[in-house]
């Protein structure tokens, strides 16, 4: 199990499997592995590749989760479905997430300082241009995680407690781990310290498909929980440009449903789907990290499942795509692994 101190921990980490394979001058160049579940309505699992017991740090992918207690407390009861997206997401800093964060912190009465996730450059281009043509510098609502940092801030001031939210021992982070290990159905072994500052609990694959499952099956008007859980993944697919942003999978994904399912990927190729229609939830990890790798793997369960049309034009940008040369010529492909998502 994982210790709490980082670098520490030797985690619980089982046989893995073949999830991508890259084939170059017809021979197999790398190999994507890495475990994956797919869980059912009471939680239980209906599929797996590698094993689901293995414990990894979900990373950016349970933001939803790590915004329960800002919704079921009654503090975010006002928040709009984009507001709702943009607490989920790990976006792009484009100037529809900047100005959404400073817009939302500003009708709190509060700043950009007030934020604890840290600088970061945008990954938007137009909004990286906008920063070196005007020579300004990136700022805290540029963080991929400012939108959740605001919800942080939101419930910080509801609970009453101190500036420094991303301190474990800090309500809003002993609220946070409740509702996680309470989702999971597990006790978290610990956590690491996430890219934004906060505490990222750990969490079996299990654990985290059987919590998308909870969020797939809940329903408008339950208690307190299942609203909030419902409202949050109703927010991700109405506004799938806030959760991420232009050219990223999440968002593409999201697109192409149609509003039906909410996915959400994490640092370190984690990837988790919530399918309300199937009452169904999906996690995976690959082992490597790779984002290649586990961005195909979402698209393929999501093709198995039904829920995305193999022949949708975006398919073809992460699942079985060709590898071409700077000058065009195809040299090889990413391929979904035999056993794969069958």
């Amino acid at each position: 199990m994982f210790d709490v101190e980082i670098g520490k921990g030797t985690g619980k980490m089982g046989k893995s499997a073949a999830i991508a394979e890259l084939w170059r001058g017809g021979q197999l160049e790398s190999t994507h592995f890495g475990h994956a579940v797919i869980c059912g309505a009471d939680g239980s699992i209906e599929a797996a590749w590698g094993d689901p017991g293995t414990v990894i740090f979900p990373r950016s992918s349970c933001k939803m989760m790590q915004a329960l207690p800002l919704m079921e407390s009654g503090a975010g009861r006002d928040l709009t479905p984009k507001q709702l997206g943009l607490v989920c997401a790990s976006h792009n800093g484009a100037a529809i997430h900047r100005e959404a964060v400073a817009a939302w912190l500003g009708d709190m009465g509060l700043t950009e300082a007030d934020l604890r996730c840290g600088v970061q450059e945008p990954a938007d281009r137009a909004e990286r241009d906008l920063l070196i043509k005007t020579d300004a510098s990136p700022c805290q609502w540029h963080n991929n995680c400012s939108g959740k940092h605001s919800g942080f801030l939101m419930l910080n001031k509801h609970l009453g407690g101190h500036a420094e939210y991303i301190e474990a021992d800090h309500p809003v982070q002993m609220a946070v781990k409740a509702a996680h290990e309470e989702v999971t159905g597990e006790v978290s072994a610990g956590f690491g310290v996430d890219g934004c500052s906060a505490p990222n609990y750990s969490t079996s694959l299990q654990g985290l498909g059987r919590a998308m499952a909870y969020f797939a099956c809940a329903e408008e008007g339950g208690d307190a929980r299942a609203n909030a859980a419902y409202r949050l993944s109703r927010g991700m697919m109405a506004h799938p440009e806030m959760v991420a942003g232009e050219g990223r999978a999440c968002t593409a994904l999201m697109r192409a449903m149609g509003g039906r399912v909410a996915i959400k990927t994490g640092a370190e190729a984690v990837f988790v789907a919530i399918i309300p229609e199937l009452k169904k939830g999906i996690a995976l990890k690959v082992m490597d990290g790779g984002t290649r790798g586990a961005e195909l793997a979402i698209t393929a369960l999501l093709v198995r499942l039904g829920v995305l049309d193999a022949a949708h034009p975006v398919v073809g940008q992460y699942l079985n795509t060709v590898e071409r040369s700077r000058r065009g010529i195809e040299c090889g492909s990413l391929r979904v692994a035999a056993g794969f998502g069958v």
